[in-house]
């Protein structure tokens, strides 16, 4: 059956569901109708609850685990949940106070998230995730040094004063004049620019005729800004911080899981992926199980904000990543918080 929305349960309905939610994620553990019946806040026998759970299952919300066990929700529960039920406050002042107290040390921008990640995964009890700033590297100047006759040294100088060195392989018997002129057109018409806008203004000029500059410096410096764009791309940009809080007691029970979970973490590529999704958006995302084929085996779930530069645009995501049986409501406005503090840090 179709998960309803939350304004299709009954007032009835959605207590239930409530509390079934709320005490699963306090304990990790089924709740049964009995446990609910000695609730003051709900004023119903065990056999009218055992009836609302039932039909909850039927929606798709609850299930349970074993025939006489309770219910728990399902992720599809935990989603409705999330978006439809869920109060959220601010950050208790310790809670702000130790994130604040991990970005106070001056340094590296890398340690300061380093930092503030570990704080989120000590507060959260999970792992802490950051996404590291891309550098938008800006070129200032280029040269092309042979080493043999099928390889040259590509040194890059780029507008902060960092140097960087790649072989690359050329053509056999490439001259010298062609590894000078493909230097010289870069120093001298694409200083400046980022390595993506110089790779635009090359494909566009060569598109329209106009480089100036003969066949084989062309390919030299197509070559020579694709192998920096790439090794950009490819480099490690996420941060992990706290994996050891995925193995505390309420873990043991279930190994299998954690030990799928860490795994996937050592996938660091794939967990950036799904984190810089998160830079789509204004406001914290949670990613709930196998919503995401990525935890599907786990069945983790993921809260992530995104921060941004002092120029406004996002530059980077922070979140956690730990079992669907996150308490959700604390740890979103603490995730928020960690990204707004990020942002004023970065500005």
């Amino acid at each position: 059956m179709t998960t309803p929305p939350i304004t299709e349960l009954t007032t009835r309905a959605r207590d239930v569901f409530r509390l079934v939610v709320d005490a699963y994620l306090e304990t990790g553990q089924p709740v049964g109708s009995r446990t609910l019946s000695k609730l003051a806040t709900l004023n119903l026998s065990p056999a009218s609850i055992r009836n609302v759970m039932q039909d909850l299952e039927e929606y798709g919300l609850l299930a349970s685990p074993h025939t006489s066990a309770g219910r728990l929700p399902t992720e599809q529960g935990l989603r409705l949940f999330v978006d439809g039920m869920m109060q959220v406050a601010e950050p208790s002042a310790e809670d702000r106070a130790q994130i604040e107290a991990s970005l106070s040390d001056a340094g590296p921008i890398e340690s300061a998230l380093a930092q503030a990640t570990s704080a989120l995964s000590g507060l959260s009890a999970c792992a802490g995730l950051v996404l590291v700033p891309k550098h938008e590297r800006v070129l200032k100047q280029v040269a092309f040094v042979p080493l043999s006759a099928t390889q040259s040294l590509v040194v890059l100088v780029a507008g902060d004063g960092a140097v960087e060195n790649r072989v690359i392989d050329v053509p056999p018997g490439l001259s010298q004049s062609a590894l000078t002129e493909a230097g010289n057109y870069i120093s001298a018409t694409l200083s400046g620019l980022t390595l993506a806008e110089a790779m635009a203004r090359v494909r566009h000029e060569i598109e329209a005729e106009r480089i100036a500059i003969d066949r084989a410096a062309q390919d030299l410096v197509s070559r020579g800004l694709a192998i920096w764009s790439s090794d950009g791309a490819d480099r490690p940009v996420l941060i992990v911080r706290g994996q050891a809080n995925l193995l505390d007691e309420s873990a043991l029970g279930d190994l299998d899981r954690v030990r799928q979970l860490l795994d996937e973490l050592e996938t660091k590529q794939d967990i950036a992926g799904l984190l810089d999704s998160a830079r789509e958006g204004s406001a914290t995302r949670i990613f709930i199980g196998s919503e995401n084929k990525l935890f599907s085996l786990s069945g983790s779930s993921v809260i992530a904000a995104p921060y941004r530069g002092s120029d406004g645009r996002v530059v980077g995501v922070v979140g956690v990543i730990g079992p669907t049986r996150l308490n959700y409501a604390r740890i979103v406005p603490m995730v928020d918080f960690t990204a707004q503090s990020l942002s004023r840090l970065i500005r």
